[in-house]
């Protein structure tokens, strides 16, 4: 139980066991097409990339003409959960159309409504789109409700529990650790009310949940069980359920600690201050899917400041609104000066844990801002209108909370000439009040989608290209064009018909590092429009996509095509610390180290170090860091090696791409210089079946100087030739 009488022990714990990355609020990264943007054909798909993953049974696209008609739907890309698409019908005609999108993001399960348009021909007048991320984006009234009640919850469990462990038992304990009866009654209806509390808002929470993902009203998702839905088809439903079931386990604990309260007090006051690590975690789960999830500037970090943020707010809360509670009950026996004196050893203590956490709450509060506030215009949304009613709140709270910690000190109090006790308690119970004031505009902050972040934006064209072939015409295009999760689109007629009875095999080539993706069999979306998706481009530079068209009869068209990914076409999620930012980070590293020395001290002291022993111990300490960060080098250096080992660098460079043309003159090279190579020999069929793990290099080696017991066939050709053999060999490759 050593740990869990320490809070720095806790929150350094729950930092390594804080909940994995999720973004919240998220907001559109990339639109194609961009919105209002008019353009001279049809686009073949509509896609939206998001700033974080979205629910796929909950999210939806939908286009309409100008007169409101739905003309197509879509949804969640398989590939990517970040990405809305709809396939556009072909025969779209020119004019202006609206698209509706209706993502629900899976962090915190928050449905937004936008709409966007663009033009097909000349654009016009009169048609305008909804940004949902805009300066007027609201909060849902009954959203901020349960989140205001679930902070309350939250912050009245774990200021309870942790203002019994290191203020209300050194202040008013026996000798024997024991508090007086009524006070531990009083503190076991405190954390029952927030067990209570917590349960009735996180029903409210999968009711509102459940309204905002199938857009209808309580009374439809209660009589329609779609609650059910939402619990178990969603992630919210999942967090949902891990909190309840630690709300059940809370209910537990406090049953049996009062159960063996006589019996085996030792394991009931272990419950007792195990009790705040669970509050943390009930915090934790909250700041999941806050704002900080949804940090454009490091995540981890925002959600580790925020947590922190939180937990402080929460014991100032927490533990002042368990005093008001405790004070009528604990103060009753006594006469006016047993209440000041009993009184005033409870507030100074309090008061001194509270000092450092003050300069906590700032320092981070103002990190938290500066996540989203980037222009003069964020400040003027709603969300940026909602912080400064916060702050605008909050002030007294700092104001009265200086005064108290002031009049608890005499002397202080005598030179700034105020009351040196207040024996009522009338100034906690006020700064408790504006609190709760807070706490409330701190919930309809919390719903308040925050403004948008400035980012490298990306509505940039995708990169096209066309050819022709035969009978066959061939338009592709690589969409956004970036490093990432990419569409490839192509379209293929005959004439001004769409081809319709074809497959089309497609394969990415980075030429410079001799990495290429398997082939691929594009889906066949509507009538003469292909399409595939993946991440095979990982980095900027030049690309090759190779499509192979496969007839009806068998023929095989090869059409390729060179492209400079650029990586300013990337989907940008993320920016850059500034300056203010490493500061306030410092500042909150100094104050936590602060508030850690008295502990250290005293840890330092029941060890009972020597200077021998201390000369040892950092030694050891100085070893061990240097292991470590030797180690974590070494590593780094094994998993380069190791990649460069599975990829070394290419001997030798392809760089003749593998187009048509190519492959006609290394087909007529290969019946030619290749004789041998032409049968089926068992050398041949293992060459064969190496190729789709085979490299351009190893093969205009093979090409140049035999391989086993195939003979070289270009020892006496130059090197453009000896590549074109190589890309006709690659045609024997099996693709099914």
């Amino acid at each position: 139980m050593t740990m869990m009488r320490n809070p720095r022990a806790l929150i350094l714990l729950l930092l390594i066991l804080s909940p994995p990355l999720a973004r919240a609020h998220g907001y559109i990264v990339r639109a194609i097409p961009a919105d209002r943007s008019a353009l001279e054909r049809p686009p073949t798909r509509l896609q939206y990339w998001f700033s974080e993953d979205l629910e796929p049974r909950f999210s939806e696209i939908h286009l309409r003409d100008q007169a409101g008609a739905v003309i197509a739907s879509g949804g969640v890309d398989q590939a990517n959960q970040a990405l809305l698409t709809l396939r556009v019908p072909s025969s779209l005609a020119d004019g202006a159309y609206v698209v509706e999108l209706r993502p629900a993001f899976a962090s915190d399960g928050h449905v937004i409504a936008e709409s966007r348009v663009f033009f097909v021909g000349q654009a016009s007048g009169g048609v305008s789109g909804s940004l949902a991320g805009g300066s007027q984006a609201r909060a849902i009234p009954l959203e901020a409700l349960w989140r205001a009640l679930l902070n309350l919850a939250n912050f009245l469990f774990f200021g309870a529990s942790l203002l019994y462990s290191y203020v209300l038992l050194p202040a008013w304990g026996s000798a024997r650790g024991h508090l007086p009866l009524r006070v531990t009654r009083r503190l076991k209806i405190c954390l029952i009310a927030a067990i209570a509390l917590a349960f009735a808002a996180n029903l409210i929470g999968l009711l509102q949940q459940s309204m905002a993902f199938f857009n209808t009203d309580a009374a439809q998702v209660i009589q329609q069980n779609l609650w059910q839905v939402t619990l178990i088809g969603s992630r919210f439903g999942d967090i949902w359920t891990f909190r309840v079931v630690l709300l059940i386990f809370c209910a537990v604990l406090l049953f049996v600690a009062e159960y063996y309260r006589v019996l085996m007090p030792q394991l009931a006051a272990g419950i007792w201050r195990g009790l705040p690590w669970l509050g943390a975690i009930f915090i934790g789960l909250s700041m999941v899917t806050s704002h900080a999830a949804g940090s454009p500037l490091l995540p981890w970090i925002a959600i580790a400041v925020d947590w922190l943020h939180a937990l402080a707010v929460a014991f100032w809360l927490g533990g002042a609104l368990t005093l008001t509670l405790l004070l009528p009950v604990a103060l009753a026996p006594y006469d006016a000066e047993q209440r000041a004196v009993a009184l005033r050893a409870v507030l100074l203590r309090f008061s001194r844990i509270m000092l450092p956490l003050v300069a906590l709450v700032v320092l981070s509060g103002l990190y938290n801002a500066l996540n989203y506030f980037v222009s003069p215009a964020d400040v003027s949304s709603n969300y940026g209108r909602t912080l400064g009613l916060k702050l605008l709140l909050a002030a007294p709270v700092f104001i009265l909370g200086a005064r108290q910690h002031i009049a608890l000190r005499p002397l202080l109090a005598a030179r700034l000439r105020l009351r040196a006790v207040q024996t009522s308690g009338g100034l906690l119970r006020l700064e408790v009040a504006l609190m709760l004031l807070t706490l409330v505009a701190v919930a309809w902050l919390s719903a308040t989608p925050i403004p948008q972040p400035e980012l490298p934006r990306a509505d940039v064209a995708a990169p096209q290209a066309s050819a022709s072939l035969g009978e066959l015409s061939l338009s592709t295009a690589i969409i956004p064009g970036g490093p990432g999760v990419n569409t490839y689109d192509t379209v293929i007629k005959r004439g001004d018909t769409p081809a319709t009875d074809v497959k089309v095999y497609a394969q990415l080539v980075d030429p410079a590092r001799d990495i290429r993706s398997a082939w691929q069999l594009a889906e066949q979306v509507e009538d003469g429009l292909y399409a595939s998706a993946g991440d095979e481009i990982d980095q900027a530079g030049r690309w090759w996509s190779l499509l192979d068209v496969v007839t009806a009869d068998g023929a095989v068209r090869r059409f390729a095509f060179a492209w400079d990914i650029s990586a300013a076409a990337a989907v940008q999620q993320s920016r850059q610390p500034q300056l203010i930012h490493l500061v306030l980070l410092l500042g909150i590293a100094g104050v936590l180290a602060a508030w850690s020395a008295g502990w250290a001290r005293r840890l330092l002291a029941a060890l009972q170090l020597t200077p021998a022993s201390l000369l040892i111990a950092g030694g050891a300490v100085a070893v061990s860091l240097g292991v470590m960060v030797a180690g974590a080098l070494m590593l780094a250096e094994r998993q380069r090696d190791y990649a460069l080992t599975l990829n070394p660098p290419p001997t030798v460079v392809n760089s003749v791409l593998p187009d048509a043309a190519s492959l006609a003159r290394g087909e007529a090279l290969y019946r030619e210089r290749c004789l041998v190579w032409q049968g089926e020999s068992a050398d041949f069929r293992a060459l064969r079946n190496r190729l789709a793990s085979a490299r351009d290099d190893f093969l205009y080696a093979a090409v140049a100087s035999g391989w086993r017991g195939l003979p070289a066939c270009g020892a006496e050709l130059g090197e453009r030739a000896r590549w074109d053999v190589v890309n006709y060999f690659r045609t024997f490759e099996r693709r099914d």
